[in-house]
């Protein structure tokens, strides 16, 4: 949620066009992937953090002063002032004031201006929701990308899973409150929620198209758990797969005209497409990966993320049309960051505890999530 306090630019100096000429941006221009080093100086406490992991997250790598090709420099004393600075010929890209309480707020606000400058999307100021296990119960939290501000949503004291965004104030998610799998839907402003799913058997793993009407999820009410779309509000159902194998995790393409899931309908897990509206499974290659579950399509359209069981839970990368996977880390349930480059996912510790971490995909690099609480699984970040 875009910060809402008043921001006011004290040297706003962005490109132009002699002032683009005499900044060596190539790289960046050339590979958006490209680490950009950057020096940060003069803010403290929470508002240096924040802006440390948010500026990691568009793919800057801090070094010193000297073997920074950008310094970003500024002091959080009573509001934040911030400056970009092109190192070389300590040229000012960006300069602003930011105006409100909330420290980490206001350099969530100045990391994302900062993204914009560097032609990068910013997702300081998104959200995640995810799963918290207490021994046979878990529930549904939401929190800021970071695990700052966390809430409890659900309190149903029973087997909570799966949540996934439906708007920015709307999730869905399966809860056994009743008795058995249920897909509800939970608005974030009023606490209201209701069954959008209930058919005999399972129902879960509910996902949002792109474009917010529609629903994809895994139903039993046939035998075996097999994809169906609806609209979002659960009506005009249709079933897409038909195996007698069981189907998980769908996700959808960024033009919501394809579904991705996991089936194991050839033996082993393996990752499938069939388009939304109805038509033949096919299977997607994942050359040098078996075991292969839970997708995730980035928004660019570029990649699916997935999981993959190689003796522990890998998460691994292919392209969106198939092709040869590549192995990025250990860990499992990841998601995408609306940026198409940051990636969260759940780990597991050495205490068999699962915590939340994050991965700057071209990269390979890993941060932890702090602040949240328990047992954490199944991250959806929000789009």
């Amino acid at each position: 949620m875009k910060l809402q306090s008043a921001i006011f630019a004290f040297a706003a100096s962005l490109f132009t066009s002699g002032l683009h000429a005499q900044i060596d941006l190539g790289v960046l221009e050339r590979d958006p992937n490209a680490p950009i080093p950057i020096a940060i100086s003069g803010f403290t406490g929470e508002a240096a953090a924040a802006l440390r992991l948010d500026l990691w997250t568009i793919g800057c790598a801090e070094t010193n002063e000297s073997e920074a090709r950008f310094l970003v420099t500024g002091s959080n004393n009573g509001r934040l002032e911030g400056r970009l600075i092109y190192a070389p010929g300590k040229q000012q890209l960006l300069g602003k004031a930011y105006a409100g309480s909330n420290a980490r707020l206001l350099a969530h606000a100045f990391a994302d201006d900062i993204a914009q400058v560097f032609k990068r999307k910013g997702i300081a100021q998104t959200k995640i929701a995810f799963k918290v296990s207490a021994g046979k119960t878990s529930e549904i939290y939401v929190a800021d990308y970071d695990g700052h501000n966390a809430v409890q949503l659900t309190r149903d004291n029973d087997i909570v899973a799966a949540p996934a965004w439906a708007a920015p104030r709307m999730l869905l998610y399966t809860s056994y409150r009743l008795g058995d799998p249920h897909i509800y839907s939970h608005d974030l402003n009023t606490g209201a929620r209701a069954i959008m799913s209930r058919y005999s058997g399972l129902n879960t793993s509910a996902a949002v198209s792109p474009d917010g009407r529609r629903v994809a999820m895994i139903l039993s009410k046939g035998g075996s758990p097999d994809v169906y779309v609806a609209n979002v509000d659960g009506s005009d159902l249709v079933q897409l797969t038909k195996t007698r194998e069981p189907e998980s995790s769908p996700c959808w393409s960024p033009d919501g005209m394809t579904i991705c899931f996991s089936s194991t309908a050839e033996g082993r897990s393996a990752l499938y497409t069939v388009r939304a509206s109805g038509g033949q499974m096919l299977k997607l290659r994942t050359a040098g990966v078996p075991n292969a579950t839970e997708p995730d399509w980035s928004p660019d359209g570029k990649n699916i993320i997935f999981t993959s069981q190689m003796g522990s839970f890998q998460i691994c990368i292919v392209p969106a049309g198939g092709g040869n996977a590549t192995t990025l880390v250990e860990g499992e349930d990841p998601s995408w960051a609306p940026n198409s480059r940051t990636v969260i996912f759940a780990r597991r510790d050495r205490k068999v505890n699962r915590t939340l971490s994050l991965l700057d995909v071209p990269t390979k690099r890993v941060k932890d999530v702090k602040n949240v609480p328990g047992s954490v699984s199944q991250p959806a970040w929000a789009r």
